[in-house]
This record gives C-alpha cells, structure tokens and sequence, in this order.
C-alpha cells in the first residue's frame, strides 16, 4: 500500500492564506508521502476549474508526486422539475477537472439527507434515485478512464450497510467505496466492523481518527461536533483518539487491499504536526 495525503489535512493553513493548495504539494513531497488528493479546488480570481486543475497537475509533476484524488460534494436527491439531471450533469463536469488533474478516482456524496418537500418519506425510498443518480455518472466517468466512489460520509449516507446497498444498488464495477475509517463515528457505528464490510468495495482509504464522548456528558465545548446519534466528536490526530486505527488499517492490509490510503486530519492541533504523527502512525502499525 502506498500512503497519500488530503489537501484538507492542511485547510488551517490554506485559510489562513499561509499555504495554498499548489504550496502544499511541495510540502507534502518533503513529508514523504507517495501522493496528493485534492478536495474542492480554490480556483484563483482570473482562472477556470479546468485551468487550475492543469496548473496544481503540473506543479504534481514537477514534484513526481501523483494526484491520486479528486473529492466533490453533491447530492443525488438535489431535485430540480423532479429529477436530479442538473445535479448529476454537475458531477460529471467535474469529472472532466478531475481528468484535468490526471486523478484516476473521483469521490462524490451521495446525499446529506431528504429536503424539505421532496416527494421522499426515508432512505428506502429515496435510494433508487440516489442509486440511478451515481450509475449515471460513473458511466460517464468510465469514458474518461477514471473510477467513481461514495464516501460513508453526510450522516444520511453515512452507515455501511446503507453506502453497501448503494454500491451493490449501482451494480458496475467502476464504482465503489472511499472508506473513511474515521467517519463511521458520526453513525455511531463500529468502526472496524464497518471497515471489514465495505472493504469488498474499496477503491480508496482515508485514515481518520476522532475524539469521542458519549452524549450523556456535559458538552466538551469548542471544537466538538455531534454524530447522528448525539455524541460528541472532535477531530483526532490518527492513533490519538478513540477509533481504533491499528486494528482498522491492519484489516485494511490482511485483506490484500492495494491502494491508496491518505491521511485525512481535521484535529484542532497543528495541521502540520498533526499530519506529521498521524503519517508516522500509520506507518507503524502497517509494520508491526
């Protein structure tokens, strides 16, 4: 397996203007990480999608550092005039940014949940749509020579039974799972359970650790987040929080799985330092 990095790992110092998403691929390279994904391009006042997609390409070139991902939001229960033809006419064009990138996988959501005034009453009946939504784009994608995937991440879509019954709903072999280790948490579901589940699916891994309070305490304050189920969350620095990434990743390795697995940090510490131990930790308990 090769380890790879988010831009999202190092959104505190694209916000703060300190780095840009160019910048960090140099930094990533020094870390010694084997690849970059990219997550919503920043895209410069002047410039196209399509153009800076080329730009942050050639500077991943330039630093023989592969962009291994392109990660979008969307929403397949988006409706306009009662079908979602806008919303998957969307993905699809930034299916053409991700070819642009030269990244051979695209994540997208699937949905954050029912809308107000849908026609839907629960997942059920909801998931043909979702389903019809993401067979539509992964052909397309499958023109383009790049696979598609749902991430268990948007709390609606987010347990691994329901992103199994998409896949498997989908039925095509181009597409499948990102598995974020860490976000089945915001389900309150049993990170390694659902790992071993969706691992058949894999097509690419975030490693991601959260701190975790049961929702019968006090609220821990700044920084913590609720799951569905009304604990509190925080982001962690991989092999610092609750979730139990050595046995996850280990899952992940004796199950032959030869892919990609990026380090997805999203804790309050330095993104920097967080980065840099979580990147160490993985690479710890692959070799134990």
């Amino acid at each position: 397996m090769k380890i790879g990095v988010s831009s999202y790992s190092f959104q505190q110092y694209i916000s703060s203007g300190k780095e840009t998403q160019k910048s960090i691929i140099k930094i990533a390279k020094e870390m010694g990480f084997d690849g970059i994904e990219f997550t919503d391009l920043n895209v410069p006042e002047g410039s196209t999608e399509e153009q800076y997609a080329r730009e942050i390409r050639e500077e991943a070139e330039k630093y023989s550092l592969p962009v291994i991902s392109y990660t979008i939001g969307a929403d397949m229960l988006k409706l306009d005039g009662g079908t979602n033809d806008a919303e998957v006419e969307r993905v699809c064009r930034k299916l053409d940014v991700a070819k642009e990138l030269g990244a051979p996988t695209l994540r997208h959501d699937i949905s954050w949940g029912i809308p107000e005034g849908s026609p839907f009453d629960g997942f059920d009946s909801a998931l043909p749509v979702m389903i019809a939504g993401a067979k539509r784009i992964t052909e397309y994608a499958k023109s383009l020579g790049i696979q598609t995937m749902t991430e268990n991440h948007g709390y609606f879509c987010q347990d691994s039974e329901r992103v199994e019954r998409i896949i498997k709903g989908v039925g095509n072999d181009n597409f499948g799972a990102l598995i974020d280790i860490g976000n089945f948490c915001c389900a309150d579901e049993d990170n390694l359970s659902a790992v071993r589940r969706l691992l058949p699916y894999a097509k690419h891994i975030h490693a991601k650790d959260f701190h975790v309070k049961n929702t019968a305490g006090a609220d821990p304050g700044e920084g913590f987040f609720r799951s569905r189920g009304g604990n509190y969350l925080r982001g962690a620095i991989i092999g610092q929080g609750n979730v139990d990434t050595y046995s996850c990743l280990n899952a992940i390795k004796d199950s032959g799985y030869d892919g990609y697995i990026s380090v997805e940090f999203e804790g309050m510490e330095d993104c920097l330092k967080g980065i840099r131990i979580g990147f160490e930790n993985i690479k710890k308990y692959l070799s134990l």
